[in-house]
């Protein structure tokens, strides 16, 4: 998953679906099928854009459990995403789950995918961005017991391609959820090496070496009823892989609240960010949505934006409305 913050570009999450179908339960081997479609007329904060229909998700996951013993399952999944015309595998992966948890190896996402309090769907427009959230070659735990949780994955490196590291420990009690990330990788988005120079040391191809990027979150939501209430902080440095120089280094602020009634949902949320490098940009952003529930699989929203940051770069004002069904 590439995403962008200062500029400052939106965040769109990317995950699996929830699971909806189930295509087989029997003798300990249980399989799953969910999807999910979500189209939006979206016009967001770039300058001198146009609104458009944008397919914002398209997604297909199979999971399936395979009860080994009473304390131990082996467990798979395989997912597919089709924004656009081409197929994706972005999910490919097989391990095992029991009461120490879960722990899984293959493609699949990592555990600083889950980051972030935004309620926004569009316009949040400097939610936090850590580069790079899935890969090929993932190692991955996670251990929940409801009260306490963590996490943690690594993208193993190859031939000195990217690896990254990050995880997650949190706390629930009550209405009241803290959470923690850290997030460390390296060469993300290199595009290459020679082969070497006698002693076999890789060369890097000046300017293709990547950055390494290095960050962390603080998170904390609040329920109470029909209020939901959130904060967080975050810090995410971007720095050239071969010449270590900073790119960018990144203090993100957000606040956000909801109230839901029935089946309607309004959220207002405040983001500020602040590049440190360089007199670099500063936003500050406003969102404002509505969802409305229609099914437990169905869900219809509107939301605006107003955006100001110093370099000007951005559009004042967005506005989106979507659609989203899932199984």
């Amino acid at each position: 998953m590439k995403k962008s913050l200062l500029a400052l570009a939106v965040l769109t999450a990317a995950g699996s679906a929830n699971a909806g179908i189930n295509l087989y339960d029997a003798n300990g081997v249980k399989v799953d099928l969910s999807g999910a479609v979500e189209v939006q007329l979206y016009d967001d904060f770039e300058k001198h854009g146009d609104s458009t229909i944008r397919l914002d998700d398209g997604d297909l996951a199979l999971n399936a459990t395979v009860a080994v013993s009473e304390n131990l399952n082996v467990v798979s999944g395989t997912a597919f995403k089709y924004e656009s015309r081409d197929l994706q595998n972005y999910e490919l992966w097989a391990g095992f789950s029991g009461d120490f948890g879960t722990l899984t190896f293959g493609r699949q996402l990592l555990v600083s995918d889950d980051s972030g309090i935004g309620k926004d769907y569009e316009l949040g427009a400097g939610q936090i961005d850590f580069a790079q959230t899935e890969g090929d070659r993932v190692a991955k735990y996670v251990y929940d017991n409801g009260t306490f949780y963590t996490a943690v994955s690594h993208e193993m490196d190859t031939d000195h391609s990217t690896t990254i590291t990050d995880g997650r420990v949190g706390f629930r009690t009550g209405g009241l959820d803290i959470r923690a990330y850290g997030y460390d990788g390296k060469r993300i988005s290199a595009e290459g090496f020679t082969l070497g120079n006698n002693n076999g040391t890789p060369i890097i191809i000046p300017g293709k070496a990547g950055e390494n990027v290095r960050g962390y979150n603080l998170e904390a939501q609040y329920a109470m009823g029909a209020i939901n209430l959130a904060a967080s902080f975050g810090q995410v440095e971007y720095k050239a892989a071969d010449t270590k120089v900073t790119n960018k280094n990144i203090d993100l602020y957000e606040i956000n609240g909801s109230y839901t009634i029935d089946k309607t949902t309004m959220a207002l949320g405040y983001v500020r960010g602040e590049d440190k490098v360089d007199n670099g940009n500063v936003i500050n952003n406003v969102y404002a949505n509505v969802t409305q529930q229609l099914h437990s699989n169905v869900r219809a929203y509107v939301e605006v934006g107003y955006a100001d940051d110093k370099k000007d770069t951005l559009e004042d004002f967005g506005y989106v409305a979507g659609l989203e069904v899932k199984f």
